[in-house]
């Protein structure tokens, strides 16, 4: 799915930047609208081709999880 697809089915959900190769879908919760849902492995793969494993860890839990960018928040798979 490309990244102009999600933003036309998922218009006003939250993007994440640099991470459009992570997209598993779009999700839609009742009350919450359309959102986009990423797979958290291949964030984490991502974030290691600049640090290690335990660094990406910590940066996807508190920055990117803990992170609030907006009502349509991305979704995670575990």
């Amino acid at each position: 799915m490309t990244r102009e697809e999600v933003e036309e089915l998922a218009e006003g959900a939250i993007l994440l930047d640099g991470f459009d190769e992570c997209i598993t879908g779009v999700v839609e919760e009742f009350g919450n609208g359309i959102r986009i849902l990423y797979s958290r492995d291949k964030i984490l793969e991502s974030l290691q081709k600049d640090m290690s494993y335990e660094d990406a860890l910590e940066y996807y839990y508190y920055n990117i999880v803990g992170g609030h960018f907006g009502e349509r928040n991305p979704l995670f798979l575990l």
